[in-house]
């Protein structure tokens, strides 16, 4: 079995491996060469925890395997760690046998980065020019990196719940060379394409706030009862995602479904763009919008690309198990 500890991730993995890695899983998903395992989620009654395991198995890439962590919002204060923990398990298709354990946090950061990524690439208009973050904690980091390199934008706008956290983003964005400003929401309407990358369980983006054309990667909803935005803007707009399974259970479009704001049949896969079975965008005022769930076979590969570079590298640590 191999080893790739979190600490070797950071000078192995970059973003744009990720993101082919997660563009590829996505294609194969839609065309049924991979599928995901239902996800369990559970509140283990410690430390005001939840903890559970997202896997999968892609014969198009012979990955299988899963993720296991969750989250512990009492570690940075109480331990000195990130609240986010968890781990990447791979296993030889063939015969069952474990192949390797992979760090799954920075790889986790860098997947949820490269799906929205994926996003903006094949669903924003070409012209985009303005980019919006709605939050601005340390995933909104790696969010707005990603996002940067999929357009020439020349300008990025900002709004979090806690505005003192926003020089987070403001720092990416000069780091980019893109200059930065700090709106209010209804500031939102500016934006060509807009990231919501927060943990609330009330809507936060109105329909109101985004203007038509645009395109909204929403990627904090990962659980039921979380909501980053209006049932309504789904209705208004073209719904993409990642795996429609959950997007109807845990993502943004379970209140769509439930208030009858949309039909699961009117979700699309990205992974249908990607290959060109589904146009996309049809036009410059069409409102798309992907809900990024984030699902097992993300993890599965990102951590099969950083497994060979790692071997590739000699940082791999071989154990007989």
């Amino acid at each position: 079995m191999l080893i790739v500890p979190e600490r070797e991730i950071a000078n192995l993995m970059t973003r744009s491996a990720a993101f082919d890695a997660v563009e590829s899983v996505f294609a194969a998903m839609a065309s049924k060469n991979a599928y995901n395992f239902p996800v369990i989620r559970e509140a283990i009654g410690h430390e005001d925890a939840l903890y559970g395991f997202k896997g999968g198995f892609d014969k198009q890439g012979m990955t299988l395997g899963l993720k296991a962590g969750g989250y512990w919002p009492n570690n940075l204060e109480k331990h000195g760690v990130i609240n986010h923990q968890s781990t990447i398990f791979l296993f030889d298709p063939d015969t069952g046998m474990v192949k390797a354990m992979v760090g799954g946090n920075l790889l986790t950061a860098l997947r949820t980065a490269a799906a929205s990524s994926v996003s903006i690439k094949h669903l924003a208009r070409k012209d985009a020019k303005v980019m919006g973050m709605v939050g601005a904690g340390h995933q909104a980091t790696f969010q707005l990196r990603a996002a940067l390199e999929q357009r020439p934008f020349e300008k990025v706008i900002g709004w979090n719940y806690h505005p003192e956290m926003l020089p987070n983003i403001e720092k990416v964005a000069n780091e980019a060379g893109v200059p930065f400003e700090a709106v209010e929401l209804d500031g939102m309407v500016e934006a060509d394409v807009v990231i919501s990358i927060t943990s609330t369980f009330e809507p936060t983006v109105m329909a109101k706030h985004i203007s038509p054309g645009t395109h909204i990667a929403c990627m904090g909803t990962d659980t039921k009862g979380k909501q980053e935005v209006e049932a309504a803007l789904l209705g208004k707009a073209t719904v993409f995602t990642d795996e429609v399974a959950q997007s109807i259970t845990i993502g943004e479009a379970q209140h769509a479904i439930y208030n009858h704001m949309i039909r699961p049949e009117n979700i699309v896969q990205i992974g249908e763009v990607i290959n060109g079975t589904h146009k996309g965008r049809t036009s410059d005022d069409e409102i798309t919008l992907f809900d990024g769930t984030g699902v097992g076979l993300q993890d599965l590969a990102v951590a099969a690309s950083v497994v060979e570079l790692a071997v590739k590298n000699g940082v791999a640590i071989e154990v007989d198990f």
